[in-house]
């Protein structure tokens, strides 16, 4: 990892280590490159390293070529971890991966989820990786080794049984050239595809719900419905929760708000009863105002004549008829008496001039 580093000194960058400077660095924002069909072509002549050598370190001109290889289908943290490891196995090292084909690989270990080109293209990207091998044979050879100028084979330190051999790495490790890595348990390419076959019908109702069709999933027509189906009463049931959560907790604040209601009402009630009290109350204001008003009524209104009396009211005594002549207010006049059954109305103006002229025709006839 320290290779795959530039030294920029003071801008808080690492620095990457004095033995490497000398040698020109790809960046890590940089994808690995793949290997030349030819193999390695270098000026320098490359002589073999003993582990010894290649653990106290090499010149940075001269660093140690370390192969790891595998399928690396579906990569994952367990792929990377191994290349972390196979990367940082010596101080000054140059990590080459070589990844199988697929012809290679369903042959002799099963079918691949991601295709060959995916799987090469994934481990450029991994940031330990210096160098890419496409099509990488399944058993090294003598041949492939010298070709690539391969120091040391890094692997996990389990015998790995393939294409008839009880370990395929088993000469590499008798010629001293082996240098073992951990494997990362709890993590594989057979454990993520277990998990998916597991929970088939999950991802399958998961990649129909965002647009797959099933004939993409080669999933028949009758297991399309029953899967949608089951998708539908899955989605009422959490419908149903849903409301049910929602119900709940209406009720609750319900059951608070009424409580506060019921308080507040209380409170409110009590102020009423009080405030009712302190004015229709015996000694409340209301009673002090009726009696006030009383007073004041008593003083406005006039004393009222009983009954059968002559009426002594002042505006009767100065009010005259208007049909009233003088003659009729002279003392020689004399009014007849008037009926008990038909009194005469000083508004009416007949009656009244029909009673004077029967007053004056008697005084005429007395004067004769």
């Amino acid at each position: 990892m320290a290779g795959k580093r530039r030294g920029r000194g003071g801008n808080g960058h690492q620095q990457a280590p004095q033995s490497q400077r000398g040698r020109p660095q790809r960046a890590l924002r940089e994808p690995a490159a793949f290997a030349k069909s030819t193999g390695f072509e270098s000026d320098i002549q490359h002589e073999k390293l003993t582990i010894a050598q290649a653990r106290r370190g090499t010149p940075a001109h001269r660093p140690v070529r370390v192969y790891a290889d595998g399928i690396f289908d579906l990569f994952h943290s367990g792929h990377a971890r191994a290349l972390m490891q196979a990367k940082n196995v010596f101080p000054n090292t140059y990590l080459i991966v070589g990844v199988c084909s697929d012809e290679l690989t369903h042959k002799f270990k099963g079918y691949t989820v991601m295709t060959e080109e995916e799987r090469y293209d994934a481990l450029t990207h991994c940031r330990y990786v210096d160098e890419v091998v496409r099509d990488a044979p399944w058993t090294l050879t003598t041949e492939f080794l010298q070709k690539h100028k391969i120091d040391f084979v890094a692997h996990d330190d389990i015998p790995y049984t393939s294409a008839g051999s009880e370990d395929v790495y088993k000469h590499i490790k008798e010629a001293g050239m082996f240098v073992a890595t951990q494997r990362t348990e709890g993590i594989s390419t057979s454990d993520l595809i277990t998990r998916i076959v597991r929970d088939y019908d999950i991802y399958v109702r998961r990649n129909l719900q965002r647009g797959y069709t099933a004939q993409e999933l080669n999933v028949g027509f009758i297991r399309e419905k029953k899967i949608r189906l089951q998708d539908k009463v899955d989605k009422m049931k959490e419908t149903v929760r849903t409301v049910e959560e929602k119900s709940k907790h209406f009720v609750y604040r319900v059951e608070e708000k009424s409580q506060d209601l019921i308080h507040k009402w209380e409170e409110k009630s009590r102020e009423f009863i009080s405030n009712f009290l302190e004015l229709f109350g015996p000694d409340g204001a209301w009673h002090a105002f009726q009696e006030r008003s009383g007073r004041m009524l008593q003083a406005l209104s006039p004393y009222s004549s009983p009954r059968g009396s002559p009426s002594s009211s002042p505006t009767r005594r100065r009010s005259m008829s208007p049909d009233s002549s003088p003659a009729s207010t002279s003392p020689c006049s004399i009014s007849p008496p008037s009926s008990p059954s038909s009194p005469s109305s000083p508004s009416s103006p007949k009656k009244g001039t029909r009673s004077s002229r029967k007053s004056r025709s008697t005084h005429s006839r007395h004067v004769k």
